[in-house]
């Protein structure tokens, strides 16, 4: 019987859900960040970039401070995004006692603005000597880097080849005769020369040379166990992910999803303990009356006027908490929200007849409180976790943006204190900072929206009880 009442109540509330358009949209958004969380590993390029934010190692391939792929469709200048390239031609002679291959890799360069780097990357065995070269559309063969490898089993080796060239050496037949040409190419990427034509004063006014660029690796085994294995080169893009990279090379579309879910858990594990304790404590001193309720209401009072912000970001700096002492903390102070409003709605219940013949048969206060009074408030207790949710968020957000967050998990709060510390806003890097900040902003607004709906329905009910 009472499972028909529970669907019965669900299907008349869906009913009535379904008639405001605003708790629908809400719904949704919220069906979104669920799905988020549970197919995250799916749509983000650095399935562990959650567990790795702070692991500079595993960003290294990544451009530096990028903005995202889909700039290109609004700007009239194009992007070269970032390509890790597999294929390649090879060849092979034996001079002397060792074997030289060489391994080359096409690039086609059809952008306005170059990659930032080119990374090449191997495994290893023995002490091989590599030599890159680039050949450039226009025939013109630059000398890169010689590098040789230390004596290793199985090693994996990065190369940052454009990094680690010397641009002296890229003049193409050309003098480098005026002054502004010699300070500015101490600043210079070395990868705006690659990928521009051969004038004096590319460095101040690179023009793009577009067609098939060549990297050449000749790789020297003087031994004859000596290999080299699952060679690839990466050109690290101007343009990277759906948000761009920050100055630590991190993909900050995979922070901004893994922000998702403790976004959620933050949300809702303080709503419902704050909410739960709340009503629970209104239900019972309402039904208590008298010298406890007097009581009860000063010590309600004393934790209303405490200036929550500034006790939580003392706190924050003395205990350094981690994420779970941080929720603990705001439930300690955001249980007192619901209390009046509850108490007045338990006033009225304690008054009804049922309560009456409850307490008439002998019932006890508790089972009274917990078995009758209580479950009448679950409607008002859902509304009211709907509506905390997004305060929870806030309060994390504005602790972890000064700093005194838990650093070991990725929240938007984390993220954009790194934009704020990384000088973000002053470098014009606004893919930094308005994904975490709009993610923030339209959380909020996903819960504001289904708490409005739920109090929409479910208020009138509880007046007319």
């Amino acid at each position: 019987m009472k499972w028909i009442d529970i669907k019965t109540g669900l299907q008349e509330f869906w009913k009535e859900l379904k008639e405001v358009k605003f708790g629908i949209a809400g719904l949704i958004l919220l069906f979104i960040f669920i799905l988020i969380v549970f197919i995250n590993p799916y749509i983000v390029p650095f399935p562990e970039g959650s567990s790795r934010w702070r692991d500079i190692g595993y960003w290294v391939d990544n451009p530096r401070s990028v903005p995202p792929i889909w700039v290109n469709w609004f700007s009239s200048l194009k992007y070269a995004p970032s390509l890790t390239v597999h294929d390649y031609s090879i060849s092979e002679e034996q001079i002397g006692g060792m074997k030289v291959k060489e391994v080359v890799f096409s690039y086609n360069y059809s952008y306005d603005i170059p990659p930032t780097d080119i990374i090449f990357h191997c495994h290893y065995q023995g002490s091989p000597v590599i030599i890159f070269s680039m050949e450039r559309p226009d025939n013109e063969v630059i000398e890169l880097i010689k590098k040789p490898l230390p004596l290793s089993e199985g090693e994996k080796i990065r190369v940052a080849i454009g990094r680690a060239s010397k641009i002296e050496a890229y003049n193409f037949g050309s003098k480098f005769d005026r002054e502004e040409d010699r300070i500015s190419r101490d600043m210079v990427v070395p990868t705006k020369i690659f990928f521009s034509e051969a004038k004096v004063g590319i460095f101040r006014n690179p023009i793009p040379l577009k067609g098939v660029y060549k990297v050449t690796a000749m790789i020297i085994l003087p031994g004859e166990d000596d290999r080299v294995e699952d060679a690839h080169i990466s050109f690290l893009g101007s343009v990277s992910g759906l948000l761009g990279t920050d100055n630590s090379r991190r993909d900050i579309w995979s922070g901004i999803a893994a922000g998702v879910k403790w976004a959620l858990i933050i949300g809702s594990l303080t709503a419902f303990i704050s909410v739960s304790v709340g009503v629970i404590y209104g239900v019972t001193s309402a039904y208590l009356g008298g010298w406890q309720d007097a009581l009860m209401q000063r010590i309600f009072e004393i934790f209303r006027s405490v200036p929550l912000l500034p006790l939580l970001i003392v706190m924050s700096a003395v205990f350094k908490p981690n994420i779970w002492a941080l929720i603990l903390m705001m439930c300690i102070f955001f249980w007192v929200g619901p209390v009046k409003t509850v108490r007045s709605i338990g006033l009225q219940i304690k008054e009804e007849t049922f309560i009456e013949a409850s307490r008439a048969f002998g019932a006890s206060s508790s089972r009274i409180i917990f078995k009758h009074m209580v479950p009448l408030l679950i409607p008002y207790a859902f509304a009211m976790m709907a509506l905390y949710i997004p305060g929870a968020i806030l309060y994390e957000a504005t602790i972890s943006l000064l700093g005194l967050g838990d650093a070991t998990v990725v929240t938007w709060g984390q993220i954009l204190h790194d934009a704020m510390t990384g000088g973000a806003v002053l470098q014009g890097m606004w893919w930094w900072v308005v994904p975490p900040g709009l993610s923030i902003a339209l959380v909020g607004m996903t819960f504001a929206l289904i708490g409005f709906a739920m109090d929409k329905i479910l208020h009138p009910k509880l007046r007319t009880r």
